[in-house]
């Protein structure tokens, strides 16, 4: 990548124009013609840099449940059981983790659906030992942007104490936005004609809902989603603190100020899982992860955290809202 090339990456990932011609007001902003702006991300696609370009909706506000599970697996079948989870619809993350709890992965279900229930049956069929339930109880940050320039993970969004609470029920006409706006961009001038036309709409009025979504948090954003080793951030860790009740929010928020600190969320604690607050970090190296840990620790005077890296990528995908296969 040249330094262009990591500038546009690094705006993409926030704040795409939802324009007719979004890729000309790029180039605009940054002083290129629409064409070598299209001409650039497709070669950072075929390089495997740049994964897609989406929507990025709350799940809780489309009328979905999600949670985060970690199981235990012996080595041995960690790859089986890696497969068995990847192949369920609604999971999008799926890691191996270096921890005894050594396989983590989100999953996405209709509220309808018991979610205790589907993990339990899943656990038994990927011969898990143990798992682990962690749906979000609060979030304090969630959102990420890898900055190229600076070669840094950075997120300035903030969550609330409370988690979202739809208003309503998603319209139809959402639910068939939210149906084509979840896909890939297409890499050409007027990319979001051929979502309004499978939609029978005209390309504004698409837009007007996709930005009447954003305005209202069903939307957290749409940009760009990177690989992140490609990118040049080889080192992923979930750091883990354990926090008494009564220090939850302070140290939450604590946590959740530092720009590097990308999500950060209160889950369920067990007798054989004592950490309350989970935090991601990204860096270059393991290296500044370690050194990040430490100075949060000291901030937050809490000693008896975790790192935890991911060494093994089984799925990432987006969540697939309102079709078949994820119901």
């Amino acid at each position: 990548m040249d330094a262009l090339d990591r500038r546009l990456l690094t705006r993409l990932q926030a704040d795409f124009p939802l324009e007719v011609r979004p890729f000309a007001a790029l180039g605009w902003e940054l002083g290129l013609a629409e064409e070598e702006v299209i001409e650039r991300l497709r070669q950072l696609k075929a390089q495997r840099i740049l994964r897609q370009v989406s929507a990025i909706f709350d799940s809780r506000l489309l009328g979905y449940q999600t949670t985060l599970v970690a199981f235990k697996v012996p080595e041995s079948r960690l790859e089986e059981a890696g497969a068995v989870v990847s192949l369920q619809p609604g999971v999008s993350h799926n890691y191996a983790r270096d921890h005894h709890f050594n396989l983590w992965f989100t999953w996405t279900l209709p509220e309808r659906d018991g979610m205790a229930q589907r993990v339990s049956a899943l656990a038994t069929q990927a011969r898990a030992e143990s798992f682990l339930l962690l749906p979000a109880l609060r979030v304090f940050k969630i959102g990420v942007t890898l900055d190229l320039e600076e070669g840094r993970a950075v997120s300035r969004a903030k969550g609330g104490d409370n988690l979202p609470q739809a208003s309503r029920p998603p319209t139809v006409q959402e639910r068939e936005a939210v149906r084509e706006l979840q896909r890939d961009l297409t890499l050409e001038a007027q990319p979001f004609l051929s979502m309004a036309q499978r939609l029978g709409m005209d390309e504004e009025t698409l837009l007007d809902v996709a930005r009447d979504m954003q305005r209202r948090g069903i939307m957290r954003r749409y940009g760009a989603v990177l690989h992140h080793r490609e990118a040049g951030f080889t080192a992923n860790a979930m750091v883990c603190w354990p926090v008494p009740p009564e220090r939850t929010e302070t140290v939450g928020h604590a946590l959740a100020a530092f720009p590097e600190v990308t999500h950060c969320y209160q889950r369920p604690t067990y007798p054989d899982w004592p950490y309350s607050i989970l935090s991601m970090v990204h860096a270059p190296q393991r290296e500044e992860c370690y050194t990040l840990a430490e100075r949060m620790g000291q901030a937050v005077q809490v000693k008896d955290y975790v790192l935890l890296f991911s060494h093994r990528e089984f799925k990432k995908a987006r969540v697939k809202y309102f079709e078949e296969a994820a119901q």
